[in-house]
């Protein structure tokens, strides 16, 4: 009974705190670019190549495209090349309630031989290669006079970023989805060699309450992609694509408040109460679709624990299922083949405390995009 409470305290805490820093309660998108190094901190310099200073060209591009949508609020860590602390960078984001953070970076290598571009979530590794990029960025921790604030954490050792906390659970699958178009984009419209979505313990990612990605744009050791990056033109490209990207990722996620319609609780009846329950059972026996259309439900919360489908564990929402194929567990609300009815789903979930939760449609079972869902 003891280990039942502690289970619900668990993730009510968690539900709480995503309700007060995640952002997409908003009625604007919000983005936080975060151009990485600064000052004092000029991260990798190859070949006369300043990560700094690409990194923040990029981002105030990628900025600039963004405020031409009306419904994008840009919030920028840094706009000059001044020295953010690392511990700061997160916060920024956190205090805005954004919806992403992007962080934007440049790679570099002794050998000198590699390139391409990679996108990183917030995760363990044992890959080697992985871990050296995490702790490169990491070491911007040796500049700052308060090492007291990071927990003891040793970034020559960035393994020490064991435990991912809950919220970024939560928001694991969003933060690959954001990472995939990135790079699907830089390769197929801007043909750069794609190394891939990677996972690896960057502490900027590991503080951020939203899906939160790292973009290694390139080499700077390697000089022909160097060169690429230092240019007006090449980093014009990679800005155009982390902006479509970014908003690709909005079009899908992000439903402002004031489109969807206010909820009320409907009156319950014996028999609207018996069809509920039904309703209930059926959905908490599968975690996917059945039907062979497509149909839509909204996830209202992802965690590593794994809780009972009744009312009291989701602030009594029923018609509840759940997909626990991962690690990390998707929980859904409602199921529907209307997409307008799924909006009425979500602003229900909404109205009941889940500001966080968003509509996942589902084809044959497995889950697809929602652009290619309106398709169909």
């Amino acid at each position: 009974m003891t280990g039942n409470m502690n289970l619900k305290l668990v993730f009510f805490t968690f539900i709480a705190f995503c309700a007060a820093s995640f952002g997409q309660d908003n009625s604007k998108f919000k983005v936080v670019l975060d151009a990485g190094h600064g000052g004092k901190d000029y991260g990798a310099i190859y070949h006369g190549f300043i990560e700094k200073n690409i990194a923040l060209n990029v981002a105030l591009k990628v900025g600039k495209i963004l405020e031409k949508d009306n419904s994008v609020d840009v919030i920028f860590t840094r706009k000059t090349d001044v020295f953010i602390e690392l511990d700061e960078r997160p916060n920024i984001a956190n205090r805005a309630k954004a919806n992403v953070f992007v962080s934007i970076h440049c790679n570099g290598e002794t050998k000198k031989t590699a390139f391409g571009t990679e996108t990183f979530i917030i995760g363990a590794t044992k890959s080697a290669s992985n871990l050296e990029v995490a702790k490169t960025e990491n070491n911007v921790i040796h500049l700052e006079k308060d090492k007291v604030k990071y927990d003891g954490f040793d970034p020559d050792s960035p393994e020490s970023i064991i435990g991912i906390a809950i919220q970024q659970e939560a928001y694991r699958d969003q933060s690959i989805d954001l990472a995939s178009r990135v790079e699907e984009i830089f390769t197929d419209e801007v043909k750069r060699k794609k190394r891939g979505v990677k996972q690896a313990p960057f502490w900027v990612l590991h503080k951020t309450a939203m899906p939160s990605i790292l973009i290694e744009l390139g080499f700077l050791s390697y000089k022909p992609e160097g060169d690429y990056l230092n240019s007006d033109a090449g980093q014009d490209e990679l800005a155009k694509a982390i902006a479509k990207a970014i908003l690709g990722y909005k079009k899908e996620y992000f439903i402002p408040i004031g489109s969807t319609v206010n909820y009320k609780e409907p009156e319950v009846t014996k028999d609207t109460k018996n069809k509920t329950e039904e309703k209930t059972t059926v959905a908490a026996t599968s975690s996917s679709a059945s039907s062979k259309g497509v149909v839509f439900k909204v996830q209202i919360a992802a965690s590593g624990k794994s809780l009972e489908l009744v009312p009291s564990n989701f602030k009594g929402l029923k018609n509840l299922s759940k997909d626990d194929s991962t690690s990390v567990i998707k929980y859904y609300y409602g199921q529907t083949d209307d997409y307008e009815e799924a909006k009425q789903l979500l602003a229900e979930a909404r109205d009941k405390g889940f500001p966080t939760a968003f509509i996942v449609p589902f084809k044959d079972g497995k889950r697809i995009k929602i652009e290619e869902a309106l398709k169909k």
